[in-house]
């Protein structure tokens, strides 16, 4: 079995007789090549000290206290924007699902399982939006911001 014969169809290769196909060729698997790996060099932090290591590292990722600040009330705007929209949205989501009978639209008169559809859709929907709202009242309350719903 391990002799068996290899052939090659384009991109394929198959053990299956495919000597009859004009597009297959027979591979020869007598000489097998084995490339060793180069070694790999030494980093610079490994070479010195662990102290001098981590004084490199403390170094490089520091940022200003001024910088953070307004990083962190950048991000604090950007996730109080998106909570003030995902709100919108679950609210407009509530007034469709109008407490789980919502207006039946033209074709949804004469097929009833479209209605239905609609209507398993926006109960997904508004679990979908409330989760994203607890979501993004979890990512403020770990900024110290309060939302109000």
């Amino acid at each position: 079995m391990a002799q068996d014969r290899v052939y090659r169809c384009g991109d394929l290769y198959t053990s299956a007789d495919k000597s009859a196909d004009p597009g297959c060729s027979v591979v020869v698997m007598d000489r097998i090549t084995v490339v060793q790996a180069q070694p790999e060099e030494p980093k610079a932090l490994s070479q010195a000290s662990p102290r001098a290591a981590s004084a490199i590292k403390r170094t490089t990722t520091r940022v200003s206290s001024r910088a953070q600040t307004e990083k962190d009330s950048e991000a604090r705007q950007i996730l109080e924007t998106e909570w003030h929209r995902t709100l919108q949205r679950l609210r407009d989501l509530q007034s469709e699902y109008n407490r789980g009978e919502p207006e039946r639209l033209g074709s949804e008169r004469s097929n009833p399982q479209k209605y239905l559809d609609r209507v398993a859709a926006l109960q997904s929907s508004i679990a979908r939006t409330e989760a994203d709202l607890t979501g993004i009242r979890r990512e403020l309350a770990r900024m110290g911001a309060v939302v109000q719903r």
